[in-house]
């Protein structure tokens, strides 16, 4: 392949009000031709160092061996004017990533979108100096002209005096060579987020399901970004048309979800500045010095026009429970900004349910955004963008991943993949060509939790419904009540009914109930949420409801999920009955409004279970309600075969052991029953050496004649019978 042309030319300072400080030269059409390049071509620069720019036509009468240029890219030559350097026609590369860093007060303002759209078809290289003055002669393809012109248009408002004589300086490029900047470049500030190829710091999922198309937190991101422009840009059209311009927006979501990248990514779009108040930092301040830092961060939001005043975490200045010395000030001052019509006020709190009713009321907070978990495609896809430069090796699956991650919101994804790394390098020291497997992410999930639903989420087993040997009339009525509707609702739809909200799985102790849910879960797919009957009584009054509310709201926000009631007779025994002060019966009460009250429940279904199904306060167990149940018997001698062979799947028998017999000699074992006899068993074996390998039939019938079951006749009896009316 020939070596590209390079010509020899000197450096000439000539400022233009056109293109100067636009990362623009001018040469002669000769050199144009000689270099095979053509007006708005990448040029590579070389004199003390390398640097790049875009060549543009000299007038006719200028000497066809001087190239034009300002003094940033004669400082960026590192020359003086009248020096001699090389010119060649550069290889047009996109640049992928690039870092900035510049005066405070422009790095405080201008968001990193902002400064993407500022950059656009400038030609960078690490080193480099560069304006915020765009060039509009070249702009790369896939640009969004009209968030450009926004965005630009903004630019002088924000920084003021500095618009056109604020230089940056390029921390960190790749590649670090001359490289064009296009609007797939993820553009940060140093020790910033970066921009994403969508201009907005929000995932966007590229072929997924259609429902899945547009996240929830893009929806969101809309929403809130539609609102901005229409207060601030469209005032005067809101007014005519009798709407209010002042906007008080809540933001709720799970912790990590995204909230505060996507407020500040709405503000930018719209050239908004952004005043951020962190909740709890503000509420540890002592109440005086606290009211001062207040005002100050409101003077500020009012100085600058127009301005996005966001508040995080906003249950920490105004619980509904507790003290807030601060909360009345607080009112005041989100009343003073909304008055103006010039500020908008924006808050977030990802427990919504401990926010005083004073402020999210008409007059302040009256609109409220929702950012739920991530479906299973939005967490694949933010794997994908987590994992971009991640060398991962051939057995990395990243839908199998996100089918592991339920509630894993954005942020326990990026802690997961750097805990992955973190298990690749320890079992890889020394390997230059490391990469990171599968096993390392299975390793990563046995430590990283989801934060979102840490008090309720359990561990999902590698397990399915197939995995369950016997019960296959349960199984299929578990499939169609909760499966179906959480994977074909639009079914259900079409054919004009609404699916079932529960289902409730009753039977002895140690019979498989808890198993199934697990099953039933991995099977699922959906987010679980876990909680123990007992565990949202309260002797406080209202806590108890108020625990009730909260599980179901996650739940919503977790859709698709299933929420599983263990011991559901503890929490929802028959009303009337009690002695704890009503506070069972305002459970029940609570229970039903949540299942079949006002708001309807969509995608999500309500598993149960319990050993008393006779203490359920009929009201749950009605059609619309917990209306299907399923009845765990105790397992026959087939299902105990089962059971026995799946538990001792990785157990060392020896030839004379007969599973089956075993089965037909222990009538009354529970499925727990038959895991404890194996586990006797072993022990049995390791009694009699600490080196066993093997456990043979004698070892069964000494665990035999130890463990009993568990299963009473009388009860068994209860529940057939109750079994049998239903």
């Amino acid at each position: 392949m020939p070596e590209a042309p390079t010509l020899q030319l000197y450096v000439a300072l000539r400022q233009s009000a056109l293109d100067g400080r636009r990362g623009i030269v001018r040469v002669s059409q000769a050199v144009l031709t000689a270099l095979g390049a053509r007006p708005w071509s990448p040029l590579l620069l070389t004199g003390a160092r390398t640097t790049g720019a875009l060549a543009a036509l000299s007038e006719t009468s200028d000497n066809p061996r001087i190239l034009f240029c300002d003094d940033v890219v004669l400082s960026n030559l590192g020359v003086e004017h009248g020096t001699e350097i090389t010119v060649a026609l550069d290889d047009d590369e996109s640049c992928l990533t690039l870092t900035l860093v510049g005066p405070d007060e422009v790095t405080s303002t201008v968001s990193p979108e902002a400064l993407r759209f500022a950059l656009l078809g400038k030609s960078v290289a690490l080193g480099d100096r560069v304006s915020l003055l765009p060039q509009d002669f070249s702009v790369p393809a896939g640009t969004d002209a009209a968030q450009r012109a926004t965005a630009l248009s903004d630019l002088s408002g924000l920084i003021r005096s500095g618009w056109s004589s604020t230089l940056l300086s390029v921390a960190a490029a790749e590649p670090a060579t001359p490289s064009i900047v296009t609007p797939s470049t993820q553009v940060s500030w140093r020790g910033g987020p970066p921009t994403t190829s969508s201009g907005v710091n929000v995932v966007a999922v590229a072929g997924a399901n259609p429902e899945d198309s547009l996240p929830a937190v893009a929806v969101a991101f809309k929403t809130l970004r539609d609102r901005l422009s229409l207060a601030f840009q469209q005032s005067a059209l809101l007014g005519r048309l009798g709407g209010n311009t002042q906007l008080g927006v809540l933001v709720t979501g799970p912790a990590g979800s995204g909230k505060s990248a996507m407020v500040g990514a709405a503000a930018a779009a719209v050239g908004a500045h952004l005043v951020h108040v962190w909740g709890p930092g503000l509420a540890a301040l002592e109440p005086n010095s606290a009211a001062k830092e207040l005002k100050r961060l409101a003077d500020e939001a009012t100085a600058t026009y127009p301005s996005v005043f966001y508040i995080e975490d906003l249950d920490a200045l105004t619980p509904r429970v507790g003290p807030a010395p601060l909360a009345s000030t607080l009112i005041g001052t989100m009343r003073q900004l909304l008055a103006t019509s010039r500020t908008a006020v924006v808050a977030s709190s990802a427990t919504p349910e401990n926010v005083s009713r004073e402020v999210v009321h008409p007059g302040l907070l009256d609109v409220q955004l929702a950012v739920p978990l991530p479906s299973k495609a939005v967490r694949r896809a933010v794997l994908a963008v987590q994992t971009a430069r991640t060398p991962l090796a051939a057995d990395v699956d990243l839908d199998v991943i996100a089918a592991k991650t339920p509630g894993f919101v954005a942020a326990d994804l990026l802690v997961l993949c750097r805990e992955a790394a973190v298990c690749a390098a320890d079992r890889q020291k020394g390997i230059a060509d490391a990469t990171v497997a599968a096993a390392d992410f299975l390793a990563a999930l046995e430590t990283v939790r989801p934060t979102s639903m840490a008090d309720t989420s359990f561990d999902l087993p590698d397990l399915t419904l197939d995995d369950v040997g016997d019960m296959a009339e349960a199984k299929q009525v578990l499939t169609e009540a909760v499966i179906w509707p959480l994977t074909n609702a639009d079914t259900f739809s079409r054919l004009g009914i609404a699916p079932s909200h529960g289902v409730l799985l009753y039977g002895p102790p140690g019979c498989g109930k808890t198993f199934l849910v697990k099953a039933l879960a991995g099977s699922g797919g959906a987010n679980v949420l876990s909680v123990k009957g007992a565990e949202l009584l309260s002797k406080w009054v209202g806590e108890s409801e108020s625990g009730v509310r909260e599980l179901f709201r996650r739940a919503r926000d977790a859709a698709p999920s299933l929420i599983f009631f263990d011991e559901i007779d503890a929490l929802a025994p028959v009303r009337g009955q009690s002695s704890d002060s009503g506070v069972t019966d305002r459970v029940v009460a609570a229970l039903l409004t949540e299942l079949d009250g006002i708001e309807e429940l969509r995608n999500v279904v309500v598993v149960a279970a319990t050993n008393r199904p006779d203490l359920i306060d009929p009201a749950l167990l009605r059609p619309g309600r917990i209306d299907r149940l399923v009845y765990v018997p105790p397992p026959d001698a087939d299902a105990r075969a089962q059971i026995l062979k799946a538990a001792g799947r990785k157990v060392p028998f020896a030839a004379d052991v007969d599973l089956a017999a075993i089965a037909a000699d222990t009538e009354g074992f529970s499925a727990a029953d038959c895991a404890a006899l194996l586990r006797e068993a072993a022990m049995a074996a390791m009694r009699e050496s600490r080196t066993a390998d093997i456990v043979t039939a004698a070892h069964l019938a000494s665990a035999r004649a130890v463990v009993r079951p568990s299963i009473r006749p009388d009860q068994a009896a209860a529940l057939a019978a109750f079994a049998a009316n239903r």
